[in-house]
């Protein structure tokens, strides 16, 4: 039986991997459950999951879980410790009795108890794009070290990593990942500047939470799957490939040196995704719909449009420049599309503003996680610092 610490348990990714945990509970069992201000779910999680540890992610948080659970009915002895603050999730992700890691918390927040589980050879089911794309150097050192397996839970890395299985990496000659175009991939490059906040958040596909919805309307989200590949499974970026697919069904494609393409298909539901990096190497019936194949479809492969989405490029050559960039590239993403979700800036402003901050961010090496975070800082406050300049200029 697997024992799992889920970091980000009232996000997307949270829930549906309690939900495979819930089709699985004599293979599965929660350890510890992480999460942010959403008091509520986490409390009906507690109740259903019983896991022995709780963290909060504020003071205020942990107060009101304790003042929430007599009311629960749930037994005095199967209430969990509540804790809080960055070093509660370290310590939950590398608790001796825990041997898988769900890591899904938005941000920089979970890199520190993602890499500390790494170093201590866990599983871990990776749906937190900050771990690779701040901090990939240090992440992969430590499981070439310690023998940790990372499992990515991205639909497309995951199908990568199923593709992968199909031959010997070294007759790889290139990977191809999917992107559904977000909802203005038809839309001309003059009328972005109009874009809402609303318009950008109706993701055509998938039901995610709003950071990644925007990068995914900005393709950036598909850029730091670029540098999360290369990581991964060691690729340098000329080798990886973004075509647009608005169907989302193939999730992934990886070209060998003869020629053969190998796919991974499957219906758009995380659960399929979560489930094998749970299991892997095995495959187990997952709670997801299959595809019918006697239903007529089309599936179109497109090339992405770098002159209407720049921030795509961008991470191509953040990679390239090496060292702290890519930290860089994301913490300016996150500060200038809270900025744009806020009606501080515009649609287009947030790759104007990213590039901006990596052409002003100091050239750093981070040689530690504390050096990560410290650049992270940085270029967060660069960044609010660029923001406010253009927010000024607007009044």
């Amino acid at each position: 039986m697997r024992t799992i610490t889920l970091l980000g348990s009232t996000g997307s990714i949270g829930r549906n991997t309690l939900d495979v945990v819930r089709q699985n509970r004599d293979r599965f069992q929660i350890f510890a459950l992480a999460a942010g201000n959403n008091i509520s779910l986490l409390l009906e999680q507690v109740v259903e999951f019983a896991p022995r540890v709780v963290a909060t992610g504020s003071e205020s948080g942990r107060s009101q879980l304790l003042e929430s659970l007599p009311a629960t009915g749930l037994e005095r002895r199967r209430w969990p410790e509540v804790t809080t603050g960055p070093r509660s999730l370290v310590e939950i992700a590398t608790a001796g009795e825990v041997d898988t890691v769900m890591s899904s918390i938005v941000g920089v927040t979970g890199l520190e108890a993602t890499y500390e589980a790494v170093r201590r050879g866990k599983r871990i089911g990776l749906a937190n794009k900050e771990v690779l794309v701040s901090a990939g150097s240090l992440v992969m050192k430590a499981v070439e070290e310690s023998g940790a397996e990372l499992i990515p839970v991205d639909s497309e890395h995951n199908g990568a990593h199923q593709c992968l299985r199909a031959g010997r990496r070294s007759d790889v000659t290139r990977l191809i990942l999917t992107a559904s175009g977000g909802p203005f991939r038809d839309l001309p490059r003059e009328r972005m500047e109009a874009v809402t906040p609303a318009q950008a958040l109706n993701h055509p596909t998938w039901k995610m939470g709003n950071r990644i919805t925007i990068d995914s309307a900005t393709l950036m989200n598909k850029g730091f799957e670029v540098i999360e590949a290369c990581w991964l499974f060691g690729f340098q970026p000329a080798e990886v490939d973004v075509v647009v697919h608005p169907q989302s069904t193939v999730h992934a494609l990886v070209e060998f040196n003869d020629g053969s393409v190998i796919a991974q298909v499957c219906a758009t539901d995380m659960r399929m995704p979560i489930q094998y990096a749970l299991t892997y190497p095995e495959r187990w019936p997952a709670p997801v719909p299959k595809l019918d194949w006697a239903q007529a479809r089309e599936w179109e492969f497109l090339p992405p449009d770098h002159a209407r989405f720049p921030l795509l490029k961008l991470a191509y050559q953040a990679w390239e420049a090496g060292g702290a960039a890519t930290c860089v590239l994301n913490a300016a993403d996150e500060v200038a599309v809270d900025a744009f979700l806020a009606g501080r800036i515009s649609f287009p402003a947030i790759s104007e503003l990213v590039e901006e901050t990596l052409a002003r961010a100091p050239v750093r090496r981070p040689q530690s996680i504390e050096q990560v975070l410290e650049a992270d800082r940085e270029a967060r406050h660069l960044c609010h610092r660029l923001v406010s300049a253009r927010a000024l200029a607007r009044v």
